[in-house]
């Protein structure tokens, strides 16, 4: 199997830092844009999944957001929605132009923040040939209702300062990302600290510009669902307690061509272990299924020869 190369996309006067996995065999090959969730890198498991789907015969290219991980862009730290909407954008660009990738046969690929991210990007893209939605983030109204009532008001004090911070051209005030039950924090589900933990890279940041807050409660991305005309798998976690499952159900559901699979695991149960095994194989199934039927049907009948 090949190795993955690194790469450094343009975007908005500084670069998204990204990897990419070209699959064995001659092009042109279908291929999967990643990224994460807030405020997460792509150390930070998805090489795990992007290394099976390569293996499977399907490029992929991971990318950090912009402010974030190995990326360019000032300030640190800093989670924009609408930003990230056009780090998917240029990213999917750029993946239309690699030369052994096949432009019709682009996929996306989103675990939880960006789970919603790929849902609006496939909705105004009729190109996008699939759509993978781990643990989505479908509905800020939602998630804020199950954010605990002691974080909720720690984190809009936190959100305030950061505003401030950003008027006097101040570094950001940052919000952990993950915390212990009870703290102060934007995730504080009992697994969320000890997975991050486990999953953050050296020199990893638990924290993001806390403005965050006031934009989270209004971005809604599965009311895009409906307009998502691609096939769109929904991984979705039964326990989990930080995106809850009965919005991610309601999306699969109105998707024209959804399809969903539940596992019996909390927010980042699909990172490890068997569960991640389980995932990882129906994700690979749904994208192949997708993805390299249409080669191998358009040769079964000569078209294409």
């Amino acid at each position: 199997m090949k190795s993955r190369i690194s790469a450094e996309i343009l975007c908005g006067g500084t670069f998204l830092a990204a990897w990419l996995y070209e699959p064995e065999g001659v092009g042109p090959h279908p291929l999967v844009v990643m990224a994460h969730g807030i405020g997460a890198v792509r150390e930070m498991g998805l090489d795990a999944f992007a290394g099976r789907f390569q293996a499977a015969g399907l490029g992929v290219l991971v990318f950090d957001y912009r402010h974030l991980g190995a990326s360019g862009g000032q300030p640190r730290q800093l989670v924009n929605i609408e930003r990230q909407h056009e780090d998917w954008a240029t990213a999917i660009a750029y993946a239309r132009n690699i030369d052994w990738v096949d432009p019709d046969r682009v996929a996306l690929w989103g675990t939880s923040f960006a789970g919603g991210h790929v849902l609006v990007a496939a909705s105004t893209d009729s190109r996008i040939a699939a759509v993978v939605a781990q643990c989505p983030f479908m509905d800020g109204r939602t998630v804020a209702r199950a954010t605990p009532p002691k974080a909720a008001i720690g984190i809009n004090a936190l959100a305030v300062a950061d505003l401030v911070a950003k008027i006097l051209r101040r570094r950001p005030v940052l919000v952990r990302g993950a915390g212990e039950p009870g703290s102060v924090a934007l995730m504080t589900t009992p697994d969320a600290l000890s997975a991050m933990h486990r999953m953050a890279p050296p020199g990893y940041v638990n924290g993001v510009a806390a403005r965050l807050a006031f934009s989270t409660g209004r971005y809604r991305p599965g009311l895009k669902a409906p307009n998502v005309a691609c096939p769109a798998f929904f991984a979705i976690c039964e326990d989990d307690q930080v995106t809850p499952p009965e919005m991610a159900r309601q999306a699969a559901a109105q998707a024209p061509r959804g399809e969903a699979k539940s596992y019996p695991v909390a927010h980042f149960g699909l990172y490890f272990g068997d569960d991640f095994e389980a995932a990882v194989a129906d994700q690979t199934e749904f994208l192949t299924r997708h993805l390299l039927t249409k080669t191998v049907s358009s040769n079964a009948d000569g078209s294409d020869q």
